[in-house]
């Protein structure tokens, strides 16, 4: 309940989070899979919507990490 007190303020502090997390990952897979130059001038814009709309569902986002981790763990 802390994340959602202060109008939302927490909210907020996890959409830059995982949105931030979020771009530079599919950055970095765009420059890895189209390569150095293509990747750094093209592939900031799927890194963008994605970050986007990671960001606002970070909730989803993390519920799945940690599911994650739990499905590997065994």
């Amino acid at each position: 309940m802390i994340l959602f007190m202060n109008n939302g303020n927490g909210y907020m502090v996890g959409v830059w989070i995982v949105g931030f997390l979020s771009f530079a990952a599919i950055w970095l897979y765009a420059l890895v899979s189209w390569g150095f130059l293509l990747g750094l001038m093209f592939g900031w814009i799927p890194a963008l919507i994605g970050g986007t709309i990671l960001g606002f569902l970070w909730p989803l986002v993390v519920l799945a990490v940690i599911g994650l981790i739990i499905l590997i763990s065994k």
